[in-house]
């Protein structure tokens, strides 16, 4: 499963760079991942017995939560105790060491444990601080928790997803991942301007304004209180034909159309049926949207004597989009995948298992792929590095602090 390496691979972008973070859940460890599939040592910072708590979301993952696992790889685990009297001492030293510091603690959490760009600029000008949270540090709703479901809510994603009958959230954490992937970037970017300027800088990312920037289109659908685009399952709102259709053998085949000239060529070629290029109800794709239904029940009856494949195959013949609707497990063996050799491992507490490459590939570079670290794997290990004494780390474990 694993890809061959080439020779004279270049040293990963951000080796050398050195990450400190207090993450949980996903938006943050999302984000400290990517540093780290480029190069960075990412130092998570985890609670004492308990670790992040997406350790426990599920066990999934041949034991381990899938969360976990998919966002944590490359990493080192030190459990502290950021309470205890001994946490200020390690978190000075660490933070000393430090280019960036992460974190998506509660609301005030880091200013409390003095991690705020106040405490910290002055005795590290050329720290990244990059605080991850629900709705930004000020605002009305600046102390509300804010989960993945009630920022989808809040950003208007659910109203315009689902049937018509139930609007729906994402299959997956939207919001979470929306947050990391800004989070990233906007590290990647401090750390270009600390290239040119020698200074660091705070980045600040909220999970709602993140998801709401990904609501662009149906914002500006809306210009002027206009009717929001209606909810309409796999199907696209405002194109159409552009969704799921089913054919003669009960499978559904994903199909989409962008232009007039594709709506010429599907009816020529895929419907066998010239005749609705000269019908008025399908002449734009404004009137294709309004006569939805109509036009679906046309299309169905021009598959109904048709296997999936044979209108795939009609569809890829005339140039005209199209989909399966696969499973979990199919995607595993996806044969794109496969023949692209995109599937990698990594190592974890519950042995190897399969972990796709990160989706940018650079050129002459292997993305890091490290293992998935146990809860406070790497803390004596650390500690050591930052020149504590085994008799001192003992005794804090024994007392609970690490």
């Amino acid at each position: 499963m694993l890809t061959k390496n080439t020779e004279s691979r270049r040293a990963l972008p951000l080796a050398g760079i050195t990450v400190v973070s207090f993450e949980h859940a996903i938006a943050a460890p999302f984000a400290t991942r990517q540093l780290a599939d480029l190069g960075a040592r990412v130092i998570k910072v985890e609670r004492p017995g308990v670790g992040d708590f997406a350790r426990s979301y599920d066990s999934r993952a041949r034991g381990l939560a899938s969360h976990f696992v998919w966002c944590n790889r490359s990493k080192e685990s030190l459990t502290l105790d950021v309470k205890a009297l001994a946490a200020k001492e390690v978190l000075d030293r660490l933070l000393s060491r430090a280019d960036v510091v992460v974190q998506n603690l509660a609301p005030g959490a880091s200013a409390r444990l003095g991690l705020s760009e106040s405490a910290l600029r002055s005795r590290h000008p050329r720290l990244i601080l990059c605080d991850i949270s629900g709705y930004g540090d000020n605002g009305p709703y600046r102390d509300k928790k804010a989960y993945d479901l009630m920022i989808q809510s809040e950003a208007g994603f659910v109203s315009i997803t689902g049937s018509t009958e139930t609007p729906s959230k994402a299959g997956l954490s939207i919001a979470d991942i929306a947050t990391g992937m800004y989070a990233y970037s906007g590290i990647l970017t401090a750390l270009i301007a600390r290239g040119q300027s020698g200074m660091g800088m705070r980045v600040e990312v909220s999970m709602l304004e993140a998801l709401t920037e990904w609501m662009g289109y149906p914002l500006y659908y809306t210009t002027d209180d206009a009717p929001p685009p209606a909810r309409t399952g796999a199907s696209h709102a405002t194109i159409f034909p552009y969704g799921p259709f089913a054919a003669g053998d009960g499978r559904v085949v994903l199909l989409g159309l962008q232009n007039e000239r594709e709506w010429e060529t599907f009816c020529r070629q895929v419907l066998l049926d010239p005749k609705l290029l000269v019908d008025s109800r399908f002449a734009t794709n404004a009137s294709r949207v309004s006569n939805r239904e109509v036009l679906t029940s046309l299309i169905v009856e021009a598959f109904s004597a048709l296997s999936a494949d044979a209108v795939v195959q009609r569809l890829e013949t005339a140039g005209i989009a199209s989909a399966s609707v696969r499973e979990m497990r199919d995607v595993w063996n996806h044969p794109q995948f496969i023949s692209r050799e995109r599937w990698s491992e990594v190592e974890t507490p519950a042995g190897m298992l399969p972990a796709l490459r990160p989706p940018a590939t650079l050129d002459g570079i292997d993305s890091r792929m490290d293992a998935v670290p146990a809860l406070g794997e790497h803390t004596d290990a650390i500690l050591s590095e930052l020149g504590f004494d085994a008799d001192i780390v003992a005794g804090w474990r024994l007392a609970g602090a690490i």
